[in-house]
């Protein structure tokens, strides 16, 4: 050792760690020498398409959860709301279960042709109003408004009539056990009043004739068609 080596603190090489390193290469060559060699195997069976597909996995009855149960034996729900309502006169053009869905068809319906029918009220009124010599624009433009003012308008008015009216036939028909021209022709009444019941009696005696009859009309034409 040094004087320079014991002031900065610098170690000299030994001999050992020259000797090791020096056999570093030869330990390599030895290690990778000895390590066992993999090649690929031609030979094993390797799956194809036609092996996927014959396989018992890709049977969808073995998918099922229900696959192994024995289907006699089995018991199934049986659900209420499936049934259809069995009070007499209950049956109409479409097959029904019950309120709910006298309620679902006879307001979508009804708001359907009313809209439909004020929209041909509105285009009517749009044409007439608007001279023949206006531009193309002006007369669109007329058109559309009528439009859009007559056909919600009646289409509202009618949905709200047919919401009230199926739902007082309904109540009536439950409490009496059966639905006929009774029924709609007091529930008709009874919705053109509540329409009209901030305008005064008169009107309120118009609206329930009124609605009276298109319901009378209806159970008519329901009981002789169907």
């Amino acid at each position: 050792m040094t004087l320079w080596d014991s002031l900065t603190g610098r170690r000299p090489v030994s001999s050992s760690s020259s000797s090791s390193s020096s056999a570093t290469p030869d330990t390599a060559a030895t290690l990778s020498d000895s390590a066992p060699s993999t090649s690929f195997d031609a030979t094993l069976d390797a799956p194809d398409a036609s092996s996927i597909l014959t396989s018992p996995y890709t049977d969808p009855s073995q998918l099922h959860p229900l696959a192994n149960l024995n289907q006699q034996t089995l018991d199934y729900l049986t659900l209420e709301d499936s049934a259809l309502s069995s009070l007499p006169g209950a049956q109409s053009a479409l097959p029904t279960r019950g309120w709910s869905d006298d309620l679902c068809y006879g307001t979508g319906v009804t708001y359907i042709t009313a809209l439909t029918l004020g929209g041909a009220w509105g285009l009517t009124e749009g044409l007439n109003r608007s001279p023949s010599n206006a531009p193309p624009k002006l007369r669109l433009n007329s058109v559309l408004n009528s439009v859009t003012r007559r056909g919600p308008f009646m289409g509202n008015s009618a949905g709200v009539l047919a919401l009230v009216y199926n739902l007082v036939n309904s109540t009536i028909g439950h409490y009496r056990g059966r639905h006929d021209g009774v029924n709609s022709v007091v529930a008709g009444a009874l919705s053109g009043m509540l329409y009209k019941s901030t305008r005064g009696l008169r009107p309120m005696l118009i609206s329930g004739g009124l609605v009276a009859s298109a319901a009378g009309a209806w159970a008519v034409a329901r009981k002789a068609l169907f």
